[in-house]
């Protein structure tokens, strides 16, 4: 069963009455209570695949959806029906629309590119993967570059006794850190482009810090995977090595398209715009939308079958992600209009967290909040919760502010892989590693694995003199 919910969303443009476009939630009268359904939702996602696992993946959809449920009919209870379905709608239609239709385009795309013949797992070859995926996760997106390059890997491996270690760190590297220099890289830095951050801004101001964080942790890797490598009995070859070839190449210029899509999109401002219950939605994005979907169809019309059976691609990962992220965007709705109360909202001293002493906003505390926050709320809705309690201002973020705009583009970008749940293509990849029969940790034990890994690095670098350097001072 697909997610119903931005459909739903359309639906209730046309039962419900006019007088609702002008309904908005106030935050500021919203109690902490209202909160819950998304902490329950979140809660469910950790503990579902331990505490009821054959429940949890026939039935995650519906799960997430009650969750959601929940939450609309919270918010209905205290500011009306009206109120909730413009929110919902914003929710969906400004939100959670350009991101599930970004991310559906690059993991279909990149899905149909095929590499084949025999690579061997060894920690120079692990290295040169992780390597090459780093780079291009900001030209293909981390889901592109996850799904192009994880089946390889994970082929490479499977004959080794220790290879949790080399999907954990894949994670982190390529379906995160790996993201931070473009808006097609990683969800909430494309959040930021839709508010209006440049896009290029990110390439321009992240690099040197993108790069010392990869550095470090491939530095990491190498040592981690070199100690287990040299315990393991080596197999032996049965046969003359197969060469790498690499199919499904008409995929390539597709990707290159939906790259042009988003930046001729960002260039031409119609000035028309849906009005959908008090959201505004611009036709040039409802035309990029709608030209992602039709390159997806073109790369699923013009790749052999073969190619994507040979990957063992299937739907399940983008099914998965889009149903539990349709939730999450809806439950997350009344923590986003608390928290955008400032400090007349029930998370008022979250506020005070982050600003000094002297009202200016704190570098380090917007870097760890959005960062810790991004683990456990998805990168990519806590990215706006923390551009807008920034002000919210593109123009203002990227000059004046360009230190605290860095901060939480880093802290939601690096931290999203504190979590499966951070970034959206962990998930992708922790269902696909499953599905090849990887003994993946579970949540909590995903969690404490990346988090050794990289809360110490993210302190170290808080603290050295290097810190006036990735701004966060």
């Amino acid at each position: 069963m697909k997610s119903l919910l931005p459909f739903v969303a359309a639906s209730f443009s046309i039962f419900i009455p006019q007088n609702a476009q002008a309904a908005t939630l106030d935050g500021a009268a919203m109690n902490w209570l209202l909160s819950l359904p998304f902490v329950g939702l979140l809660l469910t996602i950790a503990l579902g695949p331990l505490l009821f696992p054959k429940v949890w993946h026939n039935h995650y959809g519906k799960i997430g959806a009650a969750w959601a449920a929940l939450a609309l009919a919270a918010i209905a209870s205290i500011a009306g029906g009206a109120a909730m379905a413009a929110s919902f709608v914003h929710a969906m239609l400004a939100e959670y629309m350009s991101f599930i239709v970004l991310l559906f385009a690059l993991y279909t795309v990149a899905g149909g590119i095929l590499v084949t013949g025999d690579i061997k797992g060894t920690p120079w070859t692990n290295t040169g993967i992780l390597v090459f995926g780093t780079m291009i996760a900001s030209i293909v997106g981390t889901t592109g570059a996850a799904i192009i390059l994880i089946r390889p890997l994970l082929r490479a491996n499977a004959a080794r006794p220790h290879n949790t270690h080399v999907v954990i760190f894949f994670i982190i590297l390529v379906a995160n850190v790996g993201g931070a220099l473009s808006p097609l890289g990683d969800p909430p830095l494309f959040v930021g482009f839709l508010r209006g951050v440049d896009f290029f801004w990110t390439a321009q101001n992240l690099w040197l810090q993108t790069a010392i964080v990869a550095g470090l942790l491939l530095a990491m890797f190498v040592a981690i995977d070199l100690w287990h490598y040299r315990t393991e009995d080596k197999p032996v070859a049965a046969k003359a090595a197969t060469p790498v070839v690499i199919r499904g190449l008409v995929n390539l210029p597709l990707i290159g398209a939906i790259i042009a899509s988003i930046l001729i999109a960002a260039v031409v401002k119609t000035g028309v715009a849906f009005d959908m219950l008090g959201t505004k939605v611009a036709i040039e994005n409802l035309l990029r939308d709608l030209v992602l979907v039709v390159i997806a169809l073109l790369s699923l019309w013009l790749t052999k079958d073969e190619h994507r059976a040979a990957n063992g691609f299937t739907w399940e990962p983008i099914r998965e992600v889009a149903k539990l992220f349709a939730a999450i965007f809806t439950a997350i709705v009344p923590v986003l209009a608390m928290l955008e109360a400032g400090r007349n909202g029930a998370f008022a001293w979250l506020l005070s967290a982050v600003t000094a002493p002297d009202g200016s906003p704190h570098e380090a505390a917007y870097f760890w909040f959005a960062g810790l926050m991004s683990a456990l709320l998805d990168n990519a809705p806590t990215y706006l919760l923390f551009f807008q309690l920034a002000g919210g201002d593109a123009e203002v973020l990227m000059a004046k502010l360009s230190g605290t705009l860095a901060a939480i583009s880093m802290g939601a970008v690096y931290m999203g892989a504190l979590t499966y749940i951070g970034n959206a293509p962990n998930f992708m990849i922790y269902t696909i590693a499953m599905e090849r029969g990887i003994k993946m940790p579970s949540f909590f034990g995903y969690m404490l694995r990346a988090g050794i890994i990289l809360i110490p690095l993210l302190a170290l670098l808080t603290v050295l003199p290097l810190a006036p350097a990735l701004k966060l001072r």
